[in-house]
């Protein structure tokens, strides 16, 4: 193996990465071990494997302000023979310890240009108010950015939940649970369960509060299982790649409730009411929801008759939840001049 392809292996994983970038941040911190302190044997994985993910933590805290919570064996894929295994580290390492870091810094530069993508987007939500903001051109930024089409997922989120959460804050509407029987004898000996799981009792026979929507938060890179759900007995699932068989099986396999609501394009919404009406889980969807609608919403909520009421508040929660889930690049500089790499040629390298 050469250097040329242990570097189309580095790139196959650095194209790959969502927005937070763990695994190459991993392969850096790795070489940068293997480098500056040479207590490690890149061909023999176990001296590093379970060690280079809290040197990859340390680093992905001080740059995007979290740490990775998928499960080991995922994280173990970054040294599969499709990634970047022993071998392919290795003639990274040698090569990077002979260039003084460079491909740390390689690796770095293409992180830092992620970060600045994820800034234009940031600063499109600073900017844009009720009267400019166009929801179709923001999704498309990411959709046609390859350094983010890995993250559009989320970005799909992020639109679904700014929306949905402001219009049921917006409408007059009270979700309920009541006793209906105060005498019932299972409420007399479980007095204590329906306190602490329902929060009622038999002074307080019925609640009522507003409907809402949660995001489930960051997940794996699987893309399946549940991404919202609300407190009126609702899931959703929210879709923006090609549905397959498979995918659209797993989408109610996966998702236990009995209501489920599916955000998906309108080109596959056909194809999914086709398959589960196959595998026989139609019953199991409330509704299907297109981004085409999403698009009319969203022009509604922001120039419509009610844009007053929730224009604003929409794009408020687009930016916050945008802010978390997505890596600040404040001190992104700072780590990339303190290490030196700013001094190094990234060409070089690869020229050896």
């Amino acid at each position: 193996m050469d250097l040329s392809i242990a570097k189309t292996s580095l790139d196959t994983v650095i194209g790959k990465g969502r927005a937070h970038l763990y695994k190459p941040i991993q392969i850096a911190e790795i070489l940068h071990r293997d480098r500056t302190m040479g207590d490690i044997d890149l061909q023999d994985l176990e001296t590093y494997r379970t060690a280079s993910r809290k040197w990859r933590n340390s680093v992905s805290l001080e740059l995007v302000g979290r740490i990775s919570t998928s499960s080991a064996p995922y994280q173990d894929n970054l040294f599969n023979d499709n990634a970047t295994p022993p071998p392919v580290l290795a003639i990274l390492g040698e090569a990077n310890r002979r260039h003084d870091g460079a491909i740390e810094a390689y690796i770095y530069n293409a992180i830092g240009r992620v970060h600045a993508q994820i800034a234009q987007g940031l600063a499109i939500l600073r900017e844009s108010d009720k009267t400019h903001f166009d929801v179709k051109s923001f999704i498309e930024l990411f959709r046609r950015d390859p350094g983010l089409a890995r993250s559009i997922d989320k970005i799909f989120e992020i639109i679904v939940y700014g929306l949905f959460s402001t219009l049921l804050e917006a409408l007059d509407v009270q979700i309920g649970v009541k006793i209906n029987n105060i005498d019932n004898t299972v409420l007399q000996e479980f007095s204590d369960f329906t306190e602490k799981v329902l929060g009622l009792s038999e002074g307080t026979p019925e609640m009522y509060q507003g409907p809402k929507v949660y995001r489930v938060g960051v997940t794996n890179a699987a893309d399946r299982g549940l991404d919202m759900w609300a407190n009126f007995g609702v899931a959703i699932q929210i879709k923006h790649l090609s549905l397959s068989t498979k995918l659209a099986t797993d989408i109610t396999n996966d998702i236990t409730a009995d209501r489920i609501i599916i955000v998906c394009k309108e080109c596959e919404k056909n194809v999914l009411v086709s398959v589960l009406q196959q595998v026989g889980s139609l019953n199991r969807i409330q509704s299907v929801i297109t981004e085409d609608e999403l698009e009319i919403w969203y022009e509604k909520a922001m120039r419509g008759q009610s844009a007053e009421l929730l224009g604003d508040k929409v794009l408020h929660r687009l930016r916050n939840e945008f802010i978390a889930e997505f890596p600040s690049t404040t001190e992104f500089h700072d780590f990339f001049t303190q290490r030196g790499y700013d001094q190094l040629s990234l060409t070089d390298v690869w020229l050896s």
